[in-house]
């Protein structure tokens, strides 16, 4: 068992019931976010809830490389060690490239991509020191194929988190730490909160649920929910542009 997992972007959506189920499975957890007033709103929670658990909580910002070096490291000593690291943390902002709206493209690719490499790089520096880990990539659907309008960005940077998982998958292969690229459908989080008919959208515990599931198996790679996501993501990659326009 992964017993002490650490869980970024955990203040809210996918991030905070991901904590909740794995906390009703008995694992520890380390939760970290940009907004620590509801972190630790979340870990009375879960306390109350758990209380034969440990919970520890720190503010990140992911963009501040130096500090995701520093809490993976003090989240790994406070709790003996991490036997997995998700790495969840992200922005969905965006709009059409060309449009004036450079500052919130960029600030997507920095979250999703470069703030993500940052969380590798320091998971890995403590999964290779003892040669075990589970290292797990919360990507997307919309990883699949490039996406127009204000997802087009944020397409990009999941696509570019799957292919860096892969690539460390492929070194890995066989030995003891493992990597998982979870690639989400539509669930309901704060982040699509706005959007009110989504097709095929679950509610946020639903869509979580696969999630963990995919994660606990330790998949090397999972659409969830599976149903209607794996066939659809094969759709989607193999349809011409002009079907997939309609699609979308």
């Amino acid at each position: 068992m992964r017993r002490n997992i650490l869980i970024t972007g955990a203040s809210a959506g996918l991030g905070a019931e991901m904590a909740r189920q794995f906390a009703a499975k008995g694992h520890n957890l380390a939760l970290t976010a940009r907004r620590d007033d509801r972190l630790h709103s979340l870990r009375k929670e879960l306390i109350a809830d758990h209380p034969q658990l440990e919970v520890v909580v720190h503010k990140l910002d992911v963009n501040d490389h130096d500090q995701v070096f520093e809490v993976f490291r003090k989240a790994d000593a406070e709790l003996g060690q991490l036997d997995r690291i998700i790495v969840n943390a992200g922005l969905g902002k965006g709009a059409p490239l060309g449009t004036g709206r450079f500052d919130a493209n960029r600030q997507t690719a920095m979250t999703n991509f470069v703030g993500a490499l940052a969380q590798a790089e320091a998971a890995m520096e403590l999964f290779r020191a003892r040669n075990a880990g589970h290292l797990v990539f919360i990507s997307s659907v919309s990883a699949v194929r490039g996406l127009p309008k204000t997802v087009t960005t944020y397409a990009a940077t999941k696509a570019g988190l799957a292919s860096l998982a892969e690539g460390l998958r492929l070194e890995l292969l066989g030995k003891p730490i493992k990597v998982s690229t979870i690639f989400p459908g539509y669930i309901r989080s704060e982040m699509n909160e706005h959007v009110a008919n989504t097709p095929l959208i679950v509610d946020t515990a639903v869509g979580v649920r696969a999630i963990v599931a995919a994660i606990e198996a330790e998949k090397p790679k999972a659409y969830v929910p599976s149903w209607p996501w794996s066939p659809l993501a094969r759709v989607f990659r193999y349809a011409p542009l002009p079907l997939l326009k309609r699609m979308i």
